[in-house]
């Protein structure tokens, strides 16, 4: 129950009373109509249609559903239960709804008071109209562009939805609601925000001034579990022999970059590739937004943190990479490197951090290296092209490359590995690759293929156990008889 000595519990008190006190969401009318039907297609009972028709014309769902927040505030106020978790409070919703439609007349068809209890405890807990969507494991993405278009990715492809916000201020009250329990902020004072919510799933949001035609929020979701090795491999993310061979590297502890565009993929494959790394290494993470989840028990999390209104306390992932390595970590996992830590990145790469992983946009693995040349020279550091490409090149041993396709698949396509620095240019050599073969209706058919370039560590690995057939690395038609 509620504790009083505690600063927290008067700060948990607060934002549950705040948040009770909002008004609630709307559906469309479609969702709920007057005059439900039978599974049989027959009309509802008479009672029903009788109630329907008694009903006020200024009484809806909406109204009903009002008042009846306001005196669950009220009960809920009365007995003192602010200070409980959101479970407790759930049960107190039901409890309440149950209640009311049990004693009073309330005006209210079949299907809307069935829904009554969801609305209100989705609403009050929860991502408001958003919550059906985050429910349906489907669906990869929300994009939210103002109160009255809902945008989903669902395998791969954009779709709009019915789902509608009552106007911009309820959009803006979920968006600081989501903020506000994940400990962010968002006003017109500080317009963005990104952070996570309890399952790992992304959230951005932006509110006006900076957004001209009202708030938006995008929700990069990764589902109720985490995806892992074993499961990409049977989404057809990469084939046995890819994922052979980085688990050898991963034990090995090459280090590796991971690079591709906005929605590739790269944070779940890092997260699955991840499982290849020892028990026994203390690993540290550090994430704009922590979303990485490990098997192992000796791990670290570390999260970036945005300045404050007064423009102080800001902590960059930068500040986070150099202190870890006083932390005695076995290795360092940079959720993605976006300016002057790839320097700091690089130098723990090439100081005894081996192992360490991290990842990067780009569009191709030759993008990946020049952007983090350009990343380095943000550190502010008057440092030579040829003193960088020769950081990078020691520091990372193997560039995976992946690619969401047009059928909205995510593949590996290439895993490429760093030999050396010829004058200014670094030079590579290729894997593993996936060939496009041609398509079939709206999926792409291919294979991932070996190049026949076996690579130059193969002796470390096999020094170290590791059991790297080398006919992994042979050519199709060089291992049918």
């Amino acid at each position: 129950m509620m504790d009083d000595s505690t600063q927290q519990s008067g700060d948990v008190r607060g934002r549950l009373r705040e948040t009770l006190s909002q008004p609630l969401f709307s559906f469309p009318k479609s969702r709920f109509p007057v005059e439900p039907r039978t599974p049989g297609g027959n009309q509802a009972p008479k009672s029903s249609q009788d109630e329907a028709a008694r009903r006020p014309a200024d009484v809806d769902y909406l109204v009903v559903r009002a008042n009846l927040h306001r005196r669950l505030l009220d009960e809920v106020n009365q007995r003192e239960l602010l200070g409980d978790s959101d479970e407790a409070l759930a049960i107190v919703v039901q409890e309440f709804v149950a209640r009311v439609l049990a004693t009073e007349d309330v005006p209210l068809n079949e299907q809307e008071r069935r829904q009554l209890a969801d609305d209100l405890t989705n609403e009050t807990f929860g991502v408001g109209p958003l919550a059906p969507l985050m429910s349906d494991p489907a669906v990869t993405d929300i994009l939210v562009n103002g109160p009255n278009n809902v945008y989903i990715e669902r395998f791969g492809h954009l779709e709009l939805t019915p789902i509608r916000f009552r106007d911009a201020d309820h959009l803006i009250r979920i968006i600081q609601r989501i903020a506000a329990r994940v400990g962010r902020r968002i006003d017109e004072s500080s317009p963005m925000v990104d952070a996570r919510l309890g399952d790992g799933s992304r959230v951005n949001a932006t509110i006006p001034p900076i957004t001209l035609d009202g708030p938006t929020l995008s929700i990069r979701r990764f589902g109720v579990r985490r995806l892992r090795r074993a499961d990409l491999q049977k989404l057809g993310m990469f084939s046995p022999a890819m994922a052979q061979f980085l688990a050898a590297c991963i034990t090995a502890r090459k280090n590796i970059l991971i690079s591709g565009g906005t929605g590739s993929g790269k944070s779940t494959f890092l997260g699955a590739v991840s499982e290849a790394i020892p028990e026994s290494e203390r690993i540290i993470t550090i994430e704009d937004a922590a979303e990485l989840v490990l098997d192992q028990r000796h791990v670290v999390r570390m999260e970036t943190r945005p300045a404050n209104i007064e423009g102080r306390g800001r902590v960059a992932a930068r500040d986070l990479v150099v202190n870890s390595l006083r932390m005695r970590p076995d290795r360092i996992i940079v959720g993605e490197v976006r300016g002057a830590e790839a320097l700091d990145m690089l130098q723990a790469m090439n100081t005894g951090h081996d192992g360490s992983m991290t990842t990067i946009h780009a569009n191709s693995p030759r993008d990946a290296l020049a952007r983090m040349e350009t990343m380095v020279l943000m550190a502010g550091i008057d440092l030579p092209s040829r003193a960088i490409r020769e950081q990078i090149v020691s520091a990372v041993q193997l560039i995976v490359h992946i690619r969401r396709f047009e059928d909205g698949i995510r593949r590996v396509e290439s895993i490429m590995e760093i030999t050396g620095l010829e004058g200014l240019v670094p030079q590579t050599q290729e894997i593993f690759r996936y060939e496009r073969r041609g398509r079939k209706g709206k999926h792409l058919e291919g294979d991932f293929v070996a190049t026949g370039i076996v690579p130059r560590f193969i002796e470390e690995l096999h020094s170290r156990g590791l059991d790297v057939p080398l006919t992994l690395f042979r050519k199709p038609q060089e291992s049918s008889p």
